[in-house]
């Protein structure tokens, strides 16, 4: 008979279990970049998470003998994207556990048989309701610091995987760059090219624009017709842009933001970025009270971190190897410079995207974190 039991998330004693864990396991462990914990209860409040207008999500723990959480999944099915890649996949995220396989193989059944109930034909994870939620199990660099937008987990993590008969779907890498004093020269020639023959530009987005006469929904709506081709991807509703907007673009300094506009003022390119948080949600611990606002709004706007967080890049398909990027980093590298940091890390970035990864040959990239999807039939 098992010593641990797992069991579905129904009670506001045991979210906080589910929530908490993590920093339990983490308690020690000095690359661990905690999610604030009101973003995860809001995560899986319908009220608050338009994904789950359409999406379903069962969080489950796993206890002890004596009671104590040793681990945690959350199971996810995510119609629109079954139906967009003809898949019937139940999603899993939010896994944690002890270095204990019969653990972690009891939390993945968990998902599976909940998958199974509802006609669902295959595992796979670690993923989110879209792609814009962390996504990806760690499998190198376990001894670097994480960001505030991916996962870290530990070395043991990837080798319960494998030994449970999990496969690799696919692979997600980031890239880091030392900012350069100067603009590069490539960058500085077909950005002024571009200006002059097309008529192209460089705009910065105004509180006011976002807020009151919907430019952030322009900025999602670019961001679903570039990101479709990707791997898992979610066409995201109304109500999601809307969410993304309030969570991302209210947050960031918009001179971190460059969006790049055709001679019409048609939205073209953006790229949002900011400065890491990655320290300042490790002193806070996740949370706002009673100090944790105080370590964000200084990470934030006071003293910045000396890293940038290049969160989304995107351009239009149409325009895509047209340059359009030279633009911003035409425009960002003055201002991270300005801004004294002193290198900037991209988020997970498939590995076979070559479009995106040949960007940033002028920079001398170095390729780090790489995190892994992993898949297998119910």
């Amino acid at each position: 008979m098992s010593k641990y039991k797992v069991k579905k998330v129904e009670t506001g004693q045991e979210m906080t279990q589910f929530i908490r864990f993590s920093e339990q396991l983490y308690a020690h462990c000095p690359y661990y970049v905690p999610d604030m914990e009101s973003e995860i209860r809001e995560y899986f409040d319908p009220k608050s998470n338009p994904g789950l207008d359409f999406s379903s999500i069962q969080p489950f723990i796993c206890v002890n003998e004596n009671g104590e959480v040793v681990g945690r999944i959350a199971g996810i099915i995510n119609p629109v994207a079954n139906q967009t890649w003809q898949v019937k996949n139940v999603r899993f995220g939010y896994i944690d556990f002890i270095d204990d396989i019969e653990v972690s193989g009891a939390l993945l059944d968990a998902v599976a048989e909940w998958g199974r109930a509802q006609g669902m034909t295959r595992i796979q994870g670690p993923l989110g309701i879209s792609d814009f939620d962390k996504e990806g199990m760690l499998v190198e660099d376990f001894d670097k610091v994480g960001s505030e937008v991916t996962i870290y987990n530990y070395p043991y993590y990837p080798k319960h995987m494998e030994q449970l008969g999990f496969q690799k779907d696919a692979d997600w890498i980031q890239i880091r760059v030392d900012v350069p004093e100067e603009v590069p020269e490539r960058f500085s020639h077909v950005s002024a090219l571009l200006k002059k023959r097309y008529g192209w530009r460089v705009h910065k987005m105004t509180t006011r624009e976002i807020e009151k006469e919907g430019y952030g929904r322009k900025v999602f709506q670019l961001l679903n017709e570039a990101y479709q081709p990707l791997f898992g991807f979610s066409r995201l509703s109304d109500r999601q842009v809307d969410a993304f907007v309030k969570k991302y673009l209210t947050l960031v300094d918009l001179n971190l933001a460059p969006c790049i506009v055709d001679k019409d003022g048609n939205l073209i390119g953006i790229a949002v970025t900011m400065s890491s948080m990655a320290r300042a949600l490790q002193k806070s611990k996740g949370r706002l009270l009673p100090w944790g606002w105080y370590h964000l709004l200084k990470s934030l706007k006071w003293k910045h971190e000396d890293h940038v967080e290049m969160l989304l890049i995107a351009v239009k398909p149409e325009y895509q190897r047209l340059g359009v990027n030279a633009l911003m980093f035409d425009d960002l590298i003055p201002v991270y410079n300005r801004y004294h940091f002193k290198y900037a890390e991209t988020g997970p970035q498939l590995e076979d995207n070559e479009k995106e990864l040949n960007q940033w040959r002028t920079l001398n990239p170095t390729f780090e974190k790489r995190r892994r999807c992993y898949g297998k039939d119910l």
